[in-house]
């Protein structure tokens, strides 16, 4: 068996809603860049799937193409030695001159297959249609996606219609091309369910293979769903279809942690918004990976299935994960071992493909609206394209070797009792094979235990299960030289986060010795110490080294103005890190608020209006507030990548501190007009601040999203309601 190949795709679905095309590959930026190929060729992908898609090329007329973008794409492609799986046919329901509940989808299809092929004849591989089930069941079962039906019905009309489609081109392309090869892909979950359910799993299991089933001529009398389909009026269909089969060359499956279903009768324990059912009993129907104990072993199982029914080769044509980078990694990882473990049991996997390349947008909403942006194996927000710490875990996967990134020693959510979200259930088919649970590697060293960030940074760890000791000032004192050798060479982490330091802005102006001392002196003494030992560094910095004159939000590269006493110590300290040899990242962020305690703005707003009080905020200052969570998140992802200088992380968006207050409010549903817009001369501020000081960041959600995040928080939630109960027997006595 040939070696076990890399494959790589960017998500690339144009998909119509109501009148609206949208289009990943607008929204990714990938459209507009040539040089994005290079890029991929670097990893060391193999084949690259790659979109032709009819509504793209051929919206209008029939017989008008535009061949442009795709001519100076392929072109590229060979000279760099990237075969293309060329699909047409992506999520879509054609141009607006069909849709896949026309009986002549297939013909039409077949018709445009014929022109690409004539203008590409050296193309070997294709998947005329992407997910053709995953298709018919958004869009004509649940109706999210055009045309927008919800009947059994349709559906099943517009899956065959879809096969059809498949048959003609290939049909067309072979006429070109007799050798081209047919790769299928459709997500391939399987489900399980409580015991009144069990109907409606057995149908699912059988529904899960129809595309291929279809494709070799399988539905026939006797097949599980002949009947059912037959009832529908498509029996002339599946006798055609049946008569002349067009198995796959390769069965592609896509397999996300989401994949495999669980049915759930009892409801009660659910959400009311989760509860649904099939007309006949009520379930809910949730992800499988949390309910069942142990967790399904899904895409080994998806192998090995496949492989039995079909013996036809197989690809995992689509590996992703929208998570944090040490999870990204660690899913990709499981993927490859699951393929290299499939065919060491002589199931025979071709590739495995690292999907959405460039990431993807708003996938969150199913494409329904704006959504947000998921980074892939590069992030695209900021414009261009930035490699992740997946770029050479990949590079190291294509070559044949291990990538021994640190991130990767903890065990993914999937693997761990975290992803227990609702009733636990015991897993009627428990995997066979026992999952290797990777050993623990050097930590990340944390200094700052007893303050707001260094707490909450240790909490993301111990979420995202990255390895990781806290440092109060007995462990490590940032003025002791010694003692900060002492832990680092006790610990012997593989990066330094510095969280510690004077964070009392107004003090700071009688005091700027100490504060001096603390957030320069000793976080460059940090570094230093750091980098003599190849260790990389991150350190935080504050919108306060500007002074509030620029007149636009504040890039990385505007140089540093500060007003008062901290920014100066702050400014002081980017330099002297910056002149640094090593691995340092420096993080300005700004106006912090969190669930996780006391001390910080949006606490202070909630406390005193849902007890009744009123609250004055600055009307005049304007400030990109940053939600903690996101941003430690977001400073262990770019630790995790290895970005060095300095970056921007707040929330997108900018407010005066009046308005972020309102903002806070109505996101808690208190009474907003409890909030006094004032000036910030009023607030009796020691130290000068900028009045206009927003960061430009991209790399985290937007404020709209935090605040939502940070108001359905269980901390937030019983502060509300204790302050709430103050109030109330406060008015009662």
């Amino acid at each position: 068996m040939p070696p076990l190949e890399l494959w790589g795709g960017a998500e690339c679905t144009v998909n119509r809603v109501g009148d609206r095309y949208r289009d990943q590959l607008v929204e990714t930026g990938h459209r507009d860049r040539l040089e994005d190929l290079d890029c991929i060729a670097a990893l060391g992908v193999k084949s690259l799937r790659f979109p032709v898609l009819w509504e793209r090329v051929c919206p209008v007329d029939p017989a008008r193409c535009d061949w442009v973008w795709s001519d100076s794409r392929l072109a590229r492609m060979r000279e760099l030695g990237l075969r293309p799986i060329a699909g047409l046919v992506h999520h879509g329901s054609g141009p607006r001159r069909t849709d896949l509940l026309d009986p002549d989808f297939g013909a039409k299809l077949g018709h445009y297959a014929a022109r690409v092929a004539e203008r590409y004849p050296w193309i070997a591989d294709w998947t005329p249609v992407n997910e053709p089930l995953t298709t018919a069941r958004f869009a004509a079962l649940y109706g999210h996606w055009y045309p927008h039906a919800r009947d059994e019905g349709s559906f099943w009309r517009a899956l065959v219609h879809q096969v059809e489609g498949v048959v003609c081109a290939m049909a067309a392309v072979r006429a070109v091309r007799p050798d081209a090869r047919l790769i299928q892909t459709d997500d391939l979950g399987k489900t399980y369910g409580t015991s009144d359910t069990r109907a409606q799993v057995a149908y699912d299991n059988d529904r899960r293979w129809m595309g291929w089933d279809l494709l070799c001529g399988r539905v026939v009398p006797g097949h599980p769903l002949w009947e059912r389909l037959a009832g529908f009026g498509l029996g002339t269909k599946l006798e055609a279809l049946a008569a002349a089969p067009c198995p796959p060359d390769v069965i592609g499956i896509n397999h996300y942690l989401t994949s495999d279903r669980f049915l759930d009768a009892r409801i009660a324990a659910y959400p009311p918004a989760m509860h649904g059912g099939n007309g006949s009993i009520a379930y809910v129907d949730t992800e499988a990976v949390r309910v069942l104990d142990p967790a399904p072993d899904g895409l080994a199982n998806a192998l090995a299935e496949a492989w039995a029914r079909y013996r036809i080769p197989i690809a995992i044509t689509e590996v992703h994960n929208g998570c944090t980078r040490e999870e990204q990694m660690r899913w990709m990882r499981d993927a490859w071992d699951g393929a290299e473990a499939a065919r060491a049991a002589g199931i025979e996997v071709q590739a495995v493909t690292a999907w959405s390349l460039f990431g993807a947008s708003g996938w969150n909403t199913l494409l329904t609206s704006p959504g947000i942006y998921e980074p892939g194996v590069f992030d695209v927000r900021g414009g261009e394209p930035r490699p992740t710490a997946m770029v050479p875990f990949l590079q190291a996967l294509a070559s044949g070797e291990r990538h021994d990134h640190p991130a990767l020693g903890g065990a993914g959510w999937w693997q761990r009792d975290l992803r227990i979200t609702h009733r636990r259930h015991a897993h009627p088919e428990p995997p066979a094979r026992a999952r290797s649970m990777p050993r623990r590697r050097r930590p990340m060293l944390i200094a700052g235990a007893t303050g707001t960030l260094g707490q909450a940074l240790a909490r993301c760890c111990e979420m995202r299960d990255l390895a990781h000791v806290l440092t109060d000032r007995a462990m490590l004192d940032l003025g002791d030289g010694a003692s900060i050798a002492a832990a680092l060479d006790a610990h012997r982490p593989w990066a330094v986060i510095n969280a510690a330091g004077w964070v009392r802005v107004d003090d700071a102006e009688e005091e700027e010795a100490a504060c001096f001392a603390a957030n320069c002196l000793g976080a460059t003494e940090l570094a230093i110490a750091a980098s003599e030992r190849d260790i990389a560094t991150v350190s935080f910095s504050s919108d306060l080294v500007f002074d509030g004159g620029l007149g636009r939000p504040y890039s990385e590269a505007d140089p540093c103005a500060p007003l008062g006493a901290y920014g100066r110590s702050k400014a002081a300290m980017e330099a002297a890190i910056g002149r640094l040899a090593g691995r340092h990242l420096i993080v300005r962020t700004a106006a912090f608020f969190s669930p996780w305690d006391r001390h910080n703005f949006a606490v202070q707003v909630v406390d005193a209006v849902a007890a009744g009080r009123r609250f004055a905020a600055a009307e005049d200052h304007f400030v990109s507030p940053a939600y903690v969570p996101d941003l430690c998140n977001a400073a262990l992802d770019a630790c995790i990548d290895g970005t060095c200088g300095i970056l921007h992380l707040a929330n997108q968006g900018e407010v005066s501190w009046a308005d972020f207050a309102v903002a806070v409010a109505d996101a808690c549903a208190l009474p907003a007009s409890l909030v006094d817009p004032v000036p910030g001369a009023n607030l009796g501020w020691k130290a000068p601040r900028p009045r206009y000081a927003p960061l430009a960041s991209q790399r985290m959600p937007s404020l709209e999203a935090a605040l939502h995040a940070f108001a359905a928080a269980p901390e937030v939630l019983e502060r509300i309601a204790r302050a709430g109960q103050g109030a109330e027997a406060l008015h009662s006595a």
